[in-house]
């Protein structure tokens, strides 16, 4: 099915989701804000020394930038990685240039260096988000070494042993590194899970509308009767003037069998939809997994199908797309990994239907046996396949347990090696006798 679907390439998953310039603009407010306020108290309450005149002008030029920004722009505007990365650029050189003036890394607020850098790790991709903790790892040492005082009480000045300066930059540049990794890692699984879930809705999708083509091969049979019949009709009167006319008697009675023909092939159709309908939207538990499991029984695999439950009394189930489409895609895993048998086991009670996949593999390893079930999680214990365990896992357990399944998975014992798979559903949940 699509269990070999590879992960959408890095750059394209970013692009599908560019910073909104909106957000940005207002974050540089609250900075520009911020910032201001703080020289404000600074200078007018405090009464610190500082220089007031560049610290304004650094401000301005920052406000500036987002004014512009804001009036040229609409706020839906999505900003490209290139023009994002210039912007958070911009940023980071605005506030190193107005914490150098005031101090380096002796001022308390130099901590906010990271937070452009970690805007970028979050939404960017990650050449430009590189590139740019490099600037900002650039400008901390150029702070550790600044010459401006930190701006203090009249008469006392603060000295920072080299010491504690370089402790400092190591906080700073551990702290940014992390939060920037941290980031990234969010964002990038939330992104994987976005476009799994989304694969999976189409899936379903189509499930559904396959489902549904008894209906739109009945609706079909109602639009063509009445052609057909017109023509049936005429082919009739044709046939009864040209009886004698040994140049188109033949064709005649060819044109009018082919028409009944037709009519009693719509007319099956018709009646499989109209008598069919209950048949084709319910089916006993044991029709479905046979429905489920002859698809891969032609693959060179030994496919047991053992019902350990008497069939009196079984499950009736409505036909689910999700359901059929996630134990099917279960199935195909063990057999694409089987080495020669793979068994699938039903059994049911008065509480539980219990579904259990087994095959005589390689079984899976330790490491992807604590990741099953997140999206491109890609590799199972087996030289002569390429791929496997990704997005189509994900999409089938996402499927069933929408359906009310749990799910486990776990290795069989040593002496039989192989992955077993256990799928398992409250029985009212699957049985349309119990729903009623």
């Amino acid at each position: 099915m699509v269990d070999h679907v590879e992960s959408m390439p890095e750059e394209d998953r970013h692009n599908s989701r560019r910073l909104r310039l909106q957000t940005l603009i207002r974050l540089r407010w609250l900075a520009v804000g911020g910032q201001a306020l703080t020289v404000f108290i600074v200078a007018f309450w405090l009464k610190f020394p500082l220089p007031l005149i560049a610290s304004i002008l650094l401000i301005v030029a920052l406000a500036s930038v987002n004014f512009y920004l804001m009036i040229r722009y609409p706020p839906t505007h999505r900003i490209a990685p290139q023009a994002a990365f210039a912007l958070l650029g911009f940023d980071l050189l605005q506030l190193c240039a107005l914490l150098f003036i005031t101090g380096g890394l002796a001022n308390p607020f130099a901590a906010l260096v990271c937070v452009p850098v970690i805007i970028s790790f979050a939404s960017q991709p990650i050449r430009y988000s590189m590139v740019l903790i490099v600037i900002a790892m650039i400008c901390i040492t150029i702070l550790a070494v600044s010459p401006f005082p930190l701006p203090w009480f009249g008469g006392v000045e603060i000295n920072v042993h080299t010491v504690m300066q370089f402790g400092v930059w190591c906080s700073i540049a551990s702290t940014m590194a992390f939060a920037a990794f941290y980031a990234y890692r969010v964002s990038m699984e939330a992104s994987q899970l976005a476009d799994a879930l989304a694969a999976t809705e189409l899936v379903l999708q189509r499930e559904k509308h396959l489902s549904q083509l008894d209906g739109l091969a009945a609706a079909a049979a109602h639009e063509l009767g009445t052609p057909l019949a017109t023509i049936s009709v005429v082919a009739k009167e044709m046939e009864r003037e040209l009886k004698d006319d040994d140049r188109f008697r033949e064709d005649v009675q060819l044109l009018r069998s082919q028409s009944e023909r037709c009519r009693d092939i719509l007319r099956r159709l018709a009646t499989l939809s109209a008598e069919g309908e209950a048949h084709l939207r319910r089916l006993p538990l044991s029709s479905m997994m046979e429905e489920i499991v002859a698809p891969h029984r032609e693959f060179g695999i030994k496919l047991e199908l053992i019902e350990r439950s008497a069939r009196k009394g079984e499950p009736v189930t409505d036909r689910n797309a999700g359901i059929m489409y996630g134990l099917g895609n279960l199935i195909e895993n063990a057999v694409d990994y089987a080495r020669e048998k793979v068994t699938v086991t039903v059994e049911y009670d008065q509480r539980k239907v219990r579904i259990t996949v087994e095959d005589d593999g390689e079984g899976y390893s330790p490491d992807i046996l604590t990741r099953i079930g997140e999206p491109y999680v890609t590799k199972r214990q087996r030289e002569d396949r390429a791929g496997g365990l990704g997005l189509g896992l994900f999409i089938a357990k996402t499927l069933l347990e929408r359906s009310g399944a749990s799910l486990s998975f776990e290795n069989r014992a040593p002496e039989s090696a192989g992955a077993r798979v256990r799928v398992e559903w409250p029985r009212m949940l699957v049985d349309a006798h119990s729903t009623k």
